[in-house]
């Protein structure tokens, strides 16, 4: 497409503030930036839409500029809502490079420009397909009209015959649910487009199933595409078609890129919408943290309860879900954090992006915190809440992937509460456990309020000089003799506390003779002059390990 067109189009509310005689570029992409130095992500011919963010002071506008004129991109378009008009010295840099300018009013969204764009460009690639690019517009309205992802996977099936998915980073099916993938599938194709992502790989990324079925993996970015990956990683979407892409022609593939970008914008409208409730949940916590009467709580809830549990009936069961994702090197991945817990939370037998949008999270000290509403099978029934183990199962495989070698996520869940006055406990609670999980080594960690009432606890907030001392005294004079003597001691001593001091249960686990376990358990009294007939002793010993 021209850049005339843009202008020809009402819709777009663009104004030419310079440029007048470069109106017939080609433009072949569209891109969002707000970096001071986009180069890495420019190939050239495309339109860049830019907030200004990088403008620090007018001398700021000359490099930006050239940088852009140096590329090859079509023409720039600056919004306005930011610094309002845009200034003159901006104006004055395209004039010097030749570089088409619009002003973007501050009542048109980039996502509105994104769309037309992505939509005419894609429809000239792909020749013949034009019409089913056209009709992926359907994608950006709204109801049961539009359908959201379903339209266009509908339409790549009976136009191109290609079955497709959009997936959650946890594997989560958001659209395609007519012809459903099985869960170990959507799981693994999920983990292994976060690995590619992190990689220099260019999309389409091919994987193979067991079974042999090869799926070609699109990602679907939202907000800044120019971020650093790791930001967004475990919170973006995924497409992914039942094909091999890999000997594709150009057409086709630039039409699944325009579909991943027509995806992204409906993600990026999704997101928007859900700040209303991400605001609200966030005066919910705050009236909790701070230690608001619990009548304040509950009429905020109440105030609140159309737009944080739609459809919510009858008194509700809350659950709170803490978490915090770290990256080293890497600034905090807050809305991330936010959009990943939501797309976590959501009920696993409603696909559909709306499913997210029962969970209200909010970002505060670097944690998300989620209040979960609780369903209840039946009149008068307990709520299922979300068990630790089970969110551990959910997020491990995956994300794990997604995380490499320099980041953790680590969650905790707190019991479930029926009244405003149990909020503020559950939000300890929760909170307790996520740093009970972040004293452990594993990349994705969750831990559960049930540990809260046991030894595991205390052991993590143990300092790091008290546990070695305590367990050098204990242990280290068993391991010296089991490395001379070649002999197991601490093996048989973590037996014998296991088996709760059974002589007999404890030399059937080992296949060993109740004298020969009774000689190496006076061995270990002996060495370390302790009496494992006190409760005591075994006490010492039982924490010695779990320390160790």
């Amino acid at each position: 497409m021209r850049l005339r067109a843009l202008l020809d189009t009402e819709t777009l509310g663009l104004r030419l503030l310079g440029g007048a005689d470069e109106l017939d570029r080609t433009v072949r992409s569209v891109m969002t930036t707000d970096l001071r130095d986009p180069s890495r992500y420019l190939s050239g011919g495309e339109l860049v839409l830019t907030g200004l963010a990088w403008r620090r002071d007018p001398a700021d506008a000359e490099p930006f500029v050239r940088i852009l004129a140096g590329a090859g991109v079509a023409g720039l378009a600056a919004g306005e809502a930011e610094l309002g008009a845009v200034p003159p010295d901006l104006v004055a840099a395209c004039a010097r490079h030749r570089l088409p300018l619009f002003a973007v009013d501050e009542q048109v969204a980039f996502a509105t420009i994104t769309e037309y764009v992505v939509r005419q460009v894609s429809g000239e690639r792909a020749g013949d397909l034009a019409a089913v690019v056209d009709r992926h517009r359907r994608l950006m309205s709204s109801g049961p009209a539009g359908g959201g992802p379903d339209a266009v996977l509908d339409l790549l099936g009976s136009d191109l015959d290609l079955r497709a998915w959009v997936l959650s980073s946890t594997g989560r099916e958001i659209g395609g649910s007519r012809h459903p993938l099985p869960a170990p599938i959507r799981t693994e194709l999920a983990g292994a487009g976060q690995a590619a992502a992190r990689t220099t790989w260019p999309a389409p990324y091919r994987v193979t199933v067991q079974g042999g079925r090869t799926y070609s993996l699109f990602p679907v970015r939202a907000g800044d595409q120019t971020a650093d990956i790791r930001t967004t990683v475990l919170s973006d979407w995924l497409l992914a078609v039942a094909a091999d892409a890999g000997d594709w022609p150009a057409e086709r593939l630039d039409l699944l890129h325009g579909v991943t970008q027509l995806i992204a914008v409906e993600r990026d409208r999704r997101e928007a919408a859900r700040a209303v409730r991400r605001r609200l949940a966030a005066e919910v916590f705050e009236l909790v943290r701070g230690g608001a009467a619990p009548a304040e709580i509950g009429a905020r809830l109440r105030a609140a309860a159309p737009v944080l549990v739609p459809g919510a009936g009858g008194t509700p069961y809350w659950q709170i879900v803490v978490a915090r994702v770290e990256w080293a090197g890497c600034g905090e991945p807050g809305p991330a954090t936010q959009a990943l817990l939501e797309e976590t939370l959501a009920d696993p037998a409603e696909p559909g992006p709306e499913a997210a949008d029962r969970i209200a999270v909010a970002y505060a000290e670097e944690e998300a915190v989620a209040l979960v509403p609780l369903p209840v099978a039946a009149e008068g029934a307990a709520p299922q809440p979300w068990r630790a183990e089970r969110l551990q199962e959910v997020l491990r495989r995956p994300l794990g992937r997604g995380l490499g070698e320099d980041g953790r996520l680590t969650v905790g869940v707190s019991a479930a509460v029926y009244s405003p006055e149990g909020l503020r406990g559950a939000l300890e609670e929760a909170r307790h456990a996520r740093r009970v999980a972040a004293a452990r080594p594993d990349r994705v960690c969750v831990a559960g309020h049930e540990e809260l009432a046991s030894h595991v606890l205390l052991l993590p907030f143990v300092p790091d000089d008290v546990r070695r001392a305590f367990t050098a005294r204990l242990l280290d004079p068993l391991r010296a003799y089991d490395r001379r003597h070649r002999a197991e001691l601490i093996p048989t001593l973590e037996a014998f506390l296991d088996c709760d001091g059974s002589w007999t249960r404890c030399a059937t686990r080992l296949h060993l003779h109740v004298n020969t376990l009774r000689y190496r358990i006076g061995r270990i009294e002996q060495l370390t002059g302790r009496d494992l007939a006190r409760l005591e002793d075994k006490l010492d010993f039982y924490l010695a390990l779990r320390m160790s």
